[in-house]
């Protein structure tokens, strides 16, 4: 009969492991210095406002009159359940104006963001279904945006809001 003996860490592994976690924290306590929330949250704030307002401008010719094309896409291809294409295309039209301009500016971030969020799902749900990839990389930084609040290099910050 063989008897297995496992071994019990000695000291000084444990105190070599012990040694990597805290040059691994200072590490990582160094890069919470160098990418604070701030700068993580004007530049997802900006890369998310861009891509829902370049959709937007897609549907609108001038200042914000809805193109016969949107129309169409959203008779055809965008088509919503209980919402009429003509109003979906306006809907669609102003939120992807009105919500990124706000996240620019950082005013109501978090209220922008989970709007943004709902407009996703809807896209998600009854548009682009095999699109998840995309939405759930959209979806991510709007969660960021509506759980951390804009940042200092907002509006909301100046208004006093979080």
């Amino acid at each position: 009969m063989t008897s297995s003996t496992t071994s019990l860490p000695s000291s000084s592994d444990t105190a070599q492991r012990s040694g990597i976690v805290a040059r691994w924290n200072r590490i990582a306590d160094r890069l919470d210095r160098l990418v604070p929330h701030d700068l993580l949250a004007l530049a997802v704030r900006v890369a998310i406002a861009a891509i829902f307002f370049l959709s937007g401008r897609t549907k609108v010719t001038g200042f914000l009159t809805v193109t016969d094309g949107a129309y169409e896409l959203f008779r055809s291809e965008y088509k919503l359940p209980l919402v009429p294409p003509e109003i979906a295309a306006h809907l669609a039209a102003y939120a992807e104006h009105f919500f990124p301009l706000l996240l620019l500016l950082g005013l109501l971030t978090r209220l922008s963001a989970l709007a943004l969020v709902g407009m996703t799902l809807v896209i998600q749900l009854f548009v682009y279904p095999d699109a998840w990839p995309t939405h759930l990389s959209w979806t991510a930084l709007l969660l960021y945006l509506v759980g951390r609040g804009g940042g200092a290099l907002s509006a909301d910050r100046v208004a006093g809001l979080r």
